[in-house]
């Protein structure tokens, strides 16, 4: 009895060291530029990758997105919509997929297809969950409303990105 338990604790070490899904959130090293989303609703933007840099600004918007651009260690530096630039701690920073709405007033459609009814209007700014994304249309939330966008409607996807 007591070997099958080392054995169990053993076998659930190896899977939490495993590449699981999960495993590695999109704000952990990896490929350059990608996106992620603030994980906070206070993130000190600095001028440099540590604490002993001072303080640029303070994003006060959780879920916002933003593009890393950079990283040094457990600092990320990254580029938000205006393309302002500054450095952020890993732990603030969330694998949520999240863009934003842009330019003027953008129908979020029932089907991905410019005559489907739309299900609202999102103002420039609006957030929403990027659910899907494979080509000229996105899948996205915006609270409990589901719905399709046009990609060059959205901020927060690289140019040829395909998530789902």
């Amino acid at each position: 009895m007591p070997n099958r338990f080392i054995l169990l604790l053993l076998a659930i070490l190896v899977a939490s060291l495993s590449g699981l899904p999960g495993a590695n959130p999109a704000h952990a090293e990896g490929k350059l530029p990608r996106f992620a989303s603030l994980g906070s609703d206070k993130v000190n933007v600095r001028t440099g990758p540590g604490k002993r840099y001072p303080i640029q600004w303070v994003y006060v918007r959780e879920g916002l997105p933003v593009e890393i651009i950079a990283e040094f260690e457990q600092w990320r530096k990254i580029r938000d919509e205006e393309g302002d630039e500054g450095w952020v701690h890993s732990s603030l920073l969330s694998g949520r997929r999240m863009v934003t709405f842009t330019e003027t007033v953008r129908a979020m459609r029932l089907k991905a297809d410019a005559a489907s009814l739309p299900v609202l209007f999102a103002q420039p700014g609006v957030l929403a969950e990027l659910e899907r994304c494979d080509g000229a249309w996105c899948a996205v939330a915006v609270g409990d409303q589901h719905g399709y966008a046009r990609r060059e409607h959205l901020w927060g996807l690289l140019p040829d990105e395909r998530f789902d």
